[in-house]
């Protein structure tokens, strides 16, 4: 476990591989869980509109909803990680994608769905500073690569199975039976979470008796990781209209089925996840190049959204495109988390990955009110072409990352903050710990899963 080894100035004992892959494993069940979350609901847009008579522009605003909720929620998550573990935070979520599932179930019109958006947002909040906090401390620094790649690869499965698992459902008992499983599924998966508790649990960073006032937020000084924002906020606004919109655009410009369409998402989650897993080996064989492997992956993506969007290879041609655009941004994927690591000033995982990684859910609060508008006015094509300029500009973010990064241009002052690790479980420690959080609201939520977790 590398950072409380290197916390402590000693040499890390090895770890068995048995002891990194069952974090590994948990860690990426966890984040399959919380992308299963991210598409609850539009793989079921076309059904809602039907039933509930809603516009493409109000399904939109529920992604806005869901990615406010999650964005606003990171930022402030990775701070509560740092103070009470990653551990009760991470079982604090999936009671609220639980309680998003029942929501689904019960809905009867837009204001239900609204419930289900709020509370699958409020459940993903914490879990890039939980799963990265989880892995950087408790993964063998030389299989991180390995380590960074199988999270990716379970979030990409995680997205792949949702379409396939509401619309079996839809299919077999009506859409309502779909959230119901999902809600038994959520709830089997929160009970071995809890079950092997062990692996998960992650040492508190406290302030240090001589730190300077405001020190909990210096890395917001540092420029790269709003450069790491920036890439973040830009290459989801591009994800956005695969998972929101790309089955209503292949119907409309080529009058491919439903079912197909829909598919087609999951083919693009799984060549993403197959991307992600070449990409481990990748990140690992040219850990310098980070910055360089991102960039041309993304560029690569935005070349087939561009073939995808004139049409020329007709429907299920367009449709091979993005998939195939999966498996190019994929390959950047652990590249892309390595390139964050090397940003992440020491004792600030959970605070930088929850700021850098808000990116993302801005993306995907932005990305639907701005689609929608193109939806509603059928302009199919402005869309997707949209959607590479985008993923085009991700390309500077991810060379102005790397610039700052490889230069060695970031401070040294910012580079160690004042945190230092603490082992063991010192209940006076602890009770300082919370004292100093803001959210004594969401603290006192969070000790009924601390003792479980304990």
């Amino acid at each position: 476990m590398s950072t409380t080894a290197a916390a402590s100035g000693q040499m890390p004992a090895p770890v068995p591989l048995r002891d990194d892959a069952a974090v590994i494993g948990l860690v990426g069940l966890a984040h399959a869980s919380s992308h299963f979350a991210h598409l609850l609901l539009p793989p079921l847009f076309p059904v809602f509109a039907q039933e509930f008579g809603l516009s493409f522009s109000q399904l939109g605003f529920l992604m806005t909803v869901f990615f406010v909720i999650s964005g606003t929620g990171q930022a402030s998550a990775g701070f509560l990680v740092d103070k009470v573990g990653a551990r009760p935070v991470l079982f604090a979520s999936f009671v609220s994608f639980i309680c998003a599932c029942l929501a689904g179930y019960f809905a009867q019109g837009y204001w239900g769905l609204m419930l289900v958006a709020m509370f699958a947002g409020l459940g993903n909040a914490p879990f890039h500073p939980v799963d990265f906090s989880i892995l950087n401390q408790r993964v063998s620094t030389h299989r991180l690569g390995y380590a960074f790649s199988a999270h990716g690869l379970s979030g990409n499965l995680g997205w792949a199975l949702t379409p396939v698992f509401l619309l079996f459902f839809t299919a077999w008992q009506g859409w309502r039976s779909g959230y119901l499983a999902a809600a038994l599924m959520y709830a089997c998966i929160l009970a071995v979470l809890v079950a092997k508790r062990a692996h998960l649990k992650t040492e508190v960073v406290r302030r240090a008796a001589d730190a300077p006032k405001g020190s909990d937020v210096a890395f917001l000084r540092l420029p790269v990781v709003w450069w790491c924002f920036a890439f973040f906020l830009l290459s989801t606004m591009t994800l956005a209209v695969v998972q929101n919109f790309a089955s209503p655009i292949m119907q409309a410009m080529h009058g491919v089925s439903f079912e197909s369409a829909t598919t087609m998402i999951t083919a693009y989650m799984l060549a993403g996840a197959l991307g992600m897993f070449v990409g481990g080996f990748v990140a690992a064989r040219v850990p310098a190049a980070t910055d360089r492997v991102v960039a041309g992956s993304m560029g690569a993506g935005a070349v087939l959204i561009v073939v995808a969007a004139t049409g020329w290879l007709g429907g299920f041609g367009s449709m091979a495109m993005l998939a195939a655009t999966g498996f190019a941004v994929g390959i950047g994927g652990p590249s892309r988390d390595m390139m964050i690591k090397k940003a992440t000033p020491k004792g600030a995982t959970g605070r930088v990955y929850g700021t850098v990684y808000s990116g993302l859910d801005t993306g995907f609060a932005i990305a639907p009110l701005i689609y929608g508008f193109f939806m509603d006015r059928a302009l199919y094509t402005a869309t997707l072409l949209l959607a590479a300029v985008f993923l085009a500009l991700s390309v500077v973010a991810a060379l102005g990352v790397g610039k700052r990064t490889n230069s060695g241009t970031t401070p040294e002052r910012l580079r160690a903050l004042p945190f230092s690790l603490r082992e063991g479980d010192n209940a006076s420690a602890r009770r300082r710990s919370e004292r100093d959080v803001r959210w004594h609201g969401l603290l006192r939520g969070h000790r009924f899963f601390e003792r479980i977790s304990a």
